[in-house]
C-alpha cells in the first residue's frame, strides 16, 4: 500500500524533480533488495544513478550524482531513514524522497507525516508504477 504524505506542508519548501522524474538514488543496506530495486525500476523505464549503502553515503552521493528521486531505506546501519530524509531535503535542489522498509506502514504514519518525504512504498510492493505514482 503506497501513503503519500503531503509534498508541501507549511513551511516546507517543495521539492526538486529532474524533467521526467527518472533518475533514481537507491538507498539500502541489503545488496540484494538493491539489485532487486534496481531491476524493477529498470524495466519500468527509470534511469538508477547510483547506489548507497548507509546514510551518509547517501547523503554524499545525493549531492554528486543529483538524482530527481531517492529510494531510502528507514533502517540504515548508521542513520535513521527518517534523519537522512531530513538531510537530503536541504539539499538545493531537493530530491523527490520515498522512504521504504519491510515493516507496514502503520510503524511509520506519524513520522511520515512530518517528514519531507513524498511518501512510503512497503518493500514487497516496489514496483515502477507505485514508484511512479508517489512522485507523479
Amino acid at each position: 500500500m503506497n501513503t503519500r504524505a503531503d509534498p508541501h506542508p507549511a513551511g516546507r519548501r517543495a521539492t526538486h524533480t529532474d524533467p521526467v522524474g527518472r533518475r533514481v538514488l537507491i538507498v539500502d543496506d541489503q545488496a540484494e533488495y538493491r539489485a532487486i530495486a534496481r531491476e524493477l525500476l529498470l524495466m519500468s523505464g527509470f534511469e538508477i544513478v547510483g547506489e548507497a549503502a548507509d546514510g551518509a553515503t547517501a547523503v554524499t552521493e545525493c549531492e554528486r550524482l543529483r538524482p530527481g528521486v531517492v529510494l531510502l531505506d528507514v533502517q540504515l546501519p548508521d542513520a535513521d531513514g527518517f534523519a537522512v530524509a531530513a538531510q537530503l531535503a536541504q539539499q538545493d535542489p531537493a530530491p523527490v524522497i520515498v522512504l521504504t522498509s519491510s515493516r507496514d506502514v502503520s510503524a511509520y504514519r506519524q513520522r511520515l507525516a512530518i517528514s519531507p518525504a513524498r511518501g512510503f512504498i512497503p518493500k514487497a510492493e516496489l514496483s515502477g508504477a507505485s514508484l511512479a505514482a508517489l512522485i507523479a
